[in-house]
């Protein structure tokens, strides 16, 4: 994974709650063998009965931050949802909250997840709604900037310290593997005292 310090770009509103992982990416587009493809299929469902769904939208062309509400991610534990959103071009989302098992996706294919209460989410949502909306996440300060405003935001110290340095879950475990393996001989060497010890008395 590239490291991800610092994210600026438009933004694309999205006005609803409980956006589920089919409505994201539909099933019957779960065909490729790779990440690759789902980009072009994302939100297939909302795009192809509204013209005027924000992804179908010309001043939306182009954006990388995704502003939406409550509950996003939920539904089947498809990671799917994060591939097609990555390959949509939006690396990250804003919301009032996501659900778990899309956020812990999202940060093993690095797209940035954070939450702010619902009046900064229904804010930037109006501002986003004419197009041409820009906002700056700075990472490691763990901060958003917009035109006229500043926010500060909490992210989760694991996902940070692999988004910054690069690294997915198997790579921080490949980067610690001789203080594990240490640690496991360790372990071994004091369950062999024990089970030694215990067999004496």
């Amino acid at each position: 994974m590239e490291k991800i310090t610092h994210i600026s770009g438009a933004v694309i509103p999205l006005h609803l709650d409980n956006v589920d992982t089919d409505l994201i990416i539909p099933a019957q587009y779960l065909t490729s063998i790779t990440k690759e493809g789902y980009g072009e299929n994302v939100f297939r469902r909302l795009r192809d009965e509204d013209p005027a769904f924000p992804f179908n939208q010309e001043k939306f062309k182009g954006a990388t931050v995704l502003v939406t509400k409550e509950n996003f991610g939920c539904g089947s534990s498809r990671e799917h949802a994060v591939w097609a959103l990555r390959g949509a071009g939006i690396q990250a989302i804003i919301a009032t909250s996501f659900a778990d098992i899309f956020f812990n996706n999202a940060a093993e294919n690095g797209l940035i997840l954070i939450e702010q209460p619902s009046e900064v989410i229904n804010s930037l949502l109006t501002h986003a709604d004419a197009g041409g909306y820009h906002i700056e996440i700075d990472i490691e300060n763990q901060r958003l900037k917009t035109s006229d405003n500043t926010f500060d935001f909490d992210i989760e110290p694991f996902h940070k310290h692999c988004f910054v340095n690069g690294l997915n879950e198997l790579d921080y475990l490949l980067d610690h593997f001789e203080e594990i393996k240490q640690h496991k001989q360790a372990h071994a060497k004091h369950n062999f005292v024990c089970i030694e010890s215990a067999s004496k008395t």
